[in-house]
Order: structure tokens, then C-alpha cells, then sequence
């Protein structure tokens, strides 16, 4: 890790330990990133970010609070300390914050082996530009497709360095690669839009521009003549883009803040079945050139593959040091914190067991109801799992697509959804969830 993000961690501590902390956390990332936009296949926008943000949290005994920066100057990291030091001694005591012991700790301190990071020469702005105009040639050649919203590519990369005055320090690098195109097909009035685009870690892992743009195209052309459905109870199909979204409001629904709080429907859940039996779902933060792993949490907890659910009954919440304290359980080394933060409860990579069935072969399974390929708003009540959004797609009639949906809501309740749900095995497996597409039977539908 480069020497100068250790010593900005170590001038924090030493400046929190000179105002008067009694322990204290320091985080310092370094940033850069360019865009490319394009549009009739000239530049429309580009722009390029670096910089480097430092957080400080420090800890009067069980008082706490946190201040950030992106002024690196010896007088910025004084005052930032003294600061932190007087909002703490003013805030309430709180008998569960503090930093890990040390033998919690990561013996873990850096990221080699996860391939996190692209050592490639990062892309030029030239490259990206052609990149975007490529997808957005592509979409274009579809037949149908009127014109091309935008059409973007990116690059980014950071380095992280995490060091307390428990004994803790350890850092990694990350790089992202991006390519996006959003088509609009049609005219007026009944214009519809889609998108597609792919992000990886590593360049040589992306998919290819004209793919992209022509696939866009085509989703943008399939949601022309939307009707709405009738209303009633009907199966619905989660596309494999959006399904994720329904394992995330279990994860909400287990996170430890929520359970701490009582504010979950889950929250009485531990050790029954949430899931189908024979569905489990995995969290492995060690996965290789995956966007969600990392050597270490923000507590600096090791990180390790666990399973949430397993055959359907739910096995753990998801726990930083704080939540784990309140719960009287084991943290899991799942903190997450910016550097003007606290430490919050958050996932890592995920993975549901995908299913033996095709999503066309659910889609002729189901006969006749909703496959959603978008949703937009939401009404959720966390404590019930009462469940209510509105959601375009395609109509499905006797095992066949037959036309466009827009304008319509679907309801139900998460937790009845959630041990009904079928996968299909279309789910993509480099991304930090890998969530297939999901069936639910007798969701209710709003429509005409």
C-alpha cells in the first residue's frame, strides 16, 4: 500500500491521541475517475475526478464522533482531531461503540489474491470515447430504435488504508471498468426506453460495446405498445436485473441494525425457514474479481464466506461491532463506513442457489402473468413485509410473451414471497449478487 495514505492514517492517530482521545480510527482513500458521454457519435461530455478524503472517528471514553476532510495539511489533521475530541466529550455515551480488541482483528491486511484491482494502464479518454460510440452505433442498427438517450463509459480507482490505535492497519487498491447505453425506440407519446451496459473490475472482462448497445436497443424496441394488465392474482417473473432487489429486502430485513431496533419482519425469524427448502444464500467476501469482496470490514474484522440462509432456515443477521454488542451475538465482520461515518451493517457478495429450470422454461410453466423487467417507487413496510411497487414488463399468456406492460402495481407480503419464489438459472455470476430470475405465484396485480 503506498507509504503516503499510512502515514496520513498514523498523523490522524497521533493528532486524536494528542487532543485527548482514548482510542481512536482513521481511514484516508485516494480516488480518480473519468466518464466519456456521447451522443450522433460525438463527444457530448467528459470529465475527470482525483482526490483524497481522510476520516477521523474518535472515542472519549464511550463517547464518539466522526469528522472527515479532503485537506491532507498538517493544520487540517490538528484541527480535525480537535474537533472530533470536543463533539465527542459533548455527545451522548453510547455502552456499545468502541474498536475491536485485538485478538479480533484480521491477521489479514491486505488484498493479494482477490484480483481487485486492473494493473492495465488505465484506459484513455479516446478509448472510452470510442467505446460509448460504438454502443450506441450498435443500438441504433436496431431496427425500430429512434434514438440513443446516452451512451456512457468510465473508469475508476481507489486506494483504501484503514489504521486504529488498537494495532490495526491495512489497505488495498480497486479498479472499475464501465459501459452503458440507454435506447429509446419509437416516437411521441409512445416512446419506450431500456438500457443494458456491463461493469467489471478488469478491462479484459468487459463485454463488448456493440453487444451492449444492440441488446439495449432491442429491450427498448420489445416494451413498444405497453398495455396495462387486468387486476387480479397472477404469477409474476423477477428478470434476473431486478431479482436481486428481492433478496436485498431480506438482507435489509436481517441486517443488525434493523434487528437491533425491532424494526424488521424477520426480526423473530432466527432458525425458520425464510427461503424455499433446498434455497440457500451465500455471502463470500473472498470471491476473486468480485466488486463486493474485501480482505477486511471497516472494523478491520476479518471477512469470511458464511451462510445466511442454508436449506431455507435462516442461520445469522448481519452484524458490525456496535449491533453485535446490543444483540449479545458475534460480529461477522460485515462493517462498512465512509470516511465521514460510523460503521454500519453491510453485505458483501451474495449468492442464491440458482435453479434447474431456464427462464423460458418458467415463463411457459407460469401460463399467464407478469414478467417484470422494471420497477419504479416503492411501498414497504419494514416491520410487516407488506409489499406494494409499480412495475412495467411483458405480458405472458399461456407459456408465451405476448405484448408490453406499463402502469401497474404488484403487491404481496415479502415474507409469504420469499418462501414461494422459484429460481430460474440465469443469474450472472461475476456480480457481488447473484440472484437468478425469480417466480412468485399469486402476487396480486393492479392494472386496468
Amino acid at each position: 500500500m503506498p507509504e503516503a495514505l499510512d502515514a496520513l492514517t498514523k498523523s490522524l492517530l497521533q493528532a486524536a491521541t494528542n487532543a485527548g482521545a482514548h482510542a481512536a480510527d482513521a481511514m484516508a482513500i485516494t480516488a480518480s475517475s473519468v466518464s466519456i458521454e456521447v451522443r450522433g457519435g460525438a463527444l457530448e461530455q467528459a470529465e475527470r475526478s482525483e482526490g483524497t478524503d481522510i476520516g477521523l472517528r474518535v472515542f472519549v471514553g464511550q463517547r464518539s464522533a466522526s469528522v472527515s476532510a479532503s485537506d491532507t495539511s498538517s493544520r487540517t489533521i490538528e484541527e480535525m482531531a480537535e474537533r472530533a475530541v470536543a463533539m465527542a466529550r459533548e455527545a451522548p455515551e453510547d455502552p456499545y461503540s468502541g474498536l475491536a480488541d485485538p485478538d479480533q482483528l484480521s491477521a489479514r491486511r491486505d488484498a493479494e489474491g482477490l484480483e481487485l484491482y486492473d494493473a492495465t494502464p488505465e484506459p484513455s479518454p479516446e478509448a472510452l470515447q470510442d467505446d460509448a460510440a460504438r454502443a450506441e452505433a450498435a443500438a441504433l442498427a436496431v431496427k425500430g430504435v429512434s434514438q440513443v438517450q446516452s451512451a456512457g463509459a468510465g473508469y475508476g480507482a481507489q486506494e483504501i488504508y484503514l489504521a486504529a490505535t488498537n494495532g490495526f492497519e491495512g489497505g488495498y487498491a480497486r479498479s472499475e471498468r464501465g459501459l452503458s447505453c440507454v435506447a429509446i425506440a419509437g416516437s411521441g407519446t409512445g416512446m419506450e426506453r431500456d438500457y443494458d451496459g456491463d461493469s467489471r473490475i478488469f478491462q479484459a472482462d468487459l463485454r463488448d460495446a456493440q453487444d451492449i448497445g444492440t441488446r439495449a436497443g432491442e429491450r427498448a424496441l420489445a416494451r413498444l405498445d405497453a398495455r396495462k394488465p387486468p387486476t387480479g392474482s397472477y404469477p409474476v417473473l423477477f428478470d434476473e436485473r431486478i431479482a436481486a432487489s428481492l433478496i436485498g429486502h431480506l438482507l435489509g430485513a436481517i441486517n443488525g441494525q434493523a434487528i437491533s431496533r425491532g424494526a424488521s419482519f424477520l426480526r423473530d425469524a432466527m432458525g425458520e425457514q425464510v427461503l424455499p427448502e433446498g434455497l440457500s444464500l451465500i455471502e463470500d467476501p473472498t470471491r476473486i474479481r468480485a466488486t463486493g469482496s474485501r480482505p477486511f470490514d471497516a472494523e478491520g474484522l476479518p471477512t469470511q464466506q458464511r451462510a445466511i440462509v442454508d436449506n431455507g432456515i435462516l442461520q445469522g443477521w448481519t452484524l458490525d461491532l456496535a449491533n453485535a454488542r446490543k444483540l449479545e451475538a458475534a460480529p461477522t465482520g460485515n462493517a462498512a463506513r465512509g470516511t465521514g461515518s460510523g460503521p454500519q451493517p453491510s453485505n458483501w457478495n451474495i449468492a442464491l442457489t440458482q435453479g434447474d429450470a431456464s427462464r423460458d422454461d418458467l415463463i411457459s410453466e407460469m401460463g399467464t402473468g407478469l414478467l417484470v423487467t422494471s420497477m419504479i417507487g416503492s411501498t414497504i413496510n419494514p416491520n410487516t413485509g407488506d409489499y406494494s411497487r409499480g412495475a412495467s414488463g411483458l405480458w405472458v399468456e399461456n407459456g408465451e410473451i405476448t405484448h408490453a406492460i406499463n402502469e401497474c402495481t404488484i403487491a404481496g407480503n415479502l415474507r409469504d414471497m420469499l418462501r414461494a419464489m422459484i429460481p430460474a438459472n440465469d443469474a450472472r455470476t461475476h456480480l457481488s449478487r447473484v440472484v437468478p430470475s425469480l417466480l412468485v405465484p399469486g402476487m396480486t396485480l393492479a392494472g386496468a
